[in-house]
């Protein structure tokens, strides 16, 4: 491989790997937060795909509209699942959140089935012209470019709204202890729903990146992303935000490269690399050793 092709791959791999960051972000946050791998989270991103498509094709809005509106439906979706479905079970044990977590993903992908069939569907070409761009020696189009920004553009004001903001404090103090928060006053219910909306927007902006990306949505789009962003959370460090987005990025990158070495071994890649990263280092590459009290 040249070094020309090698800064190609290079900048599909960050392409993809900030849309499995952006999933990401959304698991380790809910984790961080509550201690619940949320598995219906990847049909969030589902949901904002779709939300997007319908706002680009039946309203015809142009793009950042559109992103606009699914990460809005998105939020409101991921708030409704937790108030719905785990707010009253935030006292059960582990395995009772994780089943009702797994009957939830099931519910969205089977009822958007049920609603809008499994054929996909398109957004409109017109909605971002794809151009070809020349950087120097490089080839690449500017969907790429597009993803990439947007996706860094969310997860700095990500950054922004949990360590400049009054409830990315609040959301901080949370993690830390859920119980010491709510006797200095902080209403850990709102703050919890609070973190599933944005988790979930992020997600929804996703969605409508890949949709238009890849011109095609499905009600069961969101099962391999979703296990390949969990993976990134886990590879990072589940419950480190700056884990997420390394993981992902990192992931991308290497599911890029092994793709264009040989294919049949992209689908499997990041699960090598995550289980060897686990073997030396359990805790994800930004985690740190915690002691649990018995």
């Amino acid at each position: 491989m040249s070094f020309v092709e090698f800064l190609q791959q290079l900048i599909n791999g960050l392409s993809l790997g900030s849309v499995y960051a952006l999933i990401a972000l959304g698991y380790t946050m809910v984790y961080g937060i509550i201690g619940l791998i949320n598995f219906a989270h990847c049909d969030i991103y589902m949901v904002g795909a779709y939300i997007g498509f319908f706002a680009a094709t039946s309203l015809g809005l142009p793009f950042v509209p559109t992103l606009i509106l699914a990460m809005v439906g998105s939020a409101v979706v991921g708030v409704l699942v937790e108030r719905v479905a785990y707010r009253p079970l935030r006292k059960a044990s582990s395995i009772s959140l994780l089943i009702t977590a797994m009957g939830v993903s099931l519910l969205l992908e089977n009822g958007f089935n049920a609603v809008f069939s499994s054929t996909p569907r398109s957004y409109p070409h017109n909605i971002l012209q794809q151009k070809n761009i020349t950087l120097g020696p490089v080839h690449t189009d500017s969907l790429h470019l597009i993803i990439l920004g947007v996706s860094v553009l969310l997860m700095i004001l990500l950054q922004f709204i949990i360590y400049r903001t009054r409830i990315g404090k609040a959301m901080r103090a949370t993690s830390a202890d859920k119980d010491a928060a709510a006797l200095m006053g902080i209403n850990v219910d709102w703050v919890i729903s609070v973190t599933f909306a944005i988790g979930s927007a992020l997600a929804g902006a996703a969605g409508v990146l890949v949709g238009i990306l890849y011109s095609s949505i499905d009600p069961y789009m969101g099962i391999q992303p979703g296990i390949k962003a969990f993976t990134a959370a886990v590879f990072g460090g589940i419950g480190l935000i700056p884990g997420a987005f390394l993981g992902g990025l990192m992931l991308g990158v290497i599911e890029t490269f092994v793709t264009a070495w040989y294919s049949p071994l992209a689908g499997a890649i990041g699960f090598i690399v995550l289980i060897a990263i686990l073997i030396v280092k359990p805790s994800g590459l930004l985690g740190k050793k915690a002691s649990e009290k018995v």
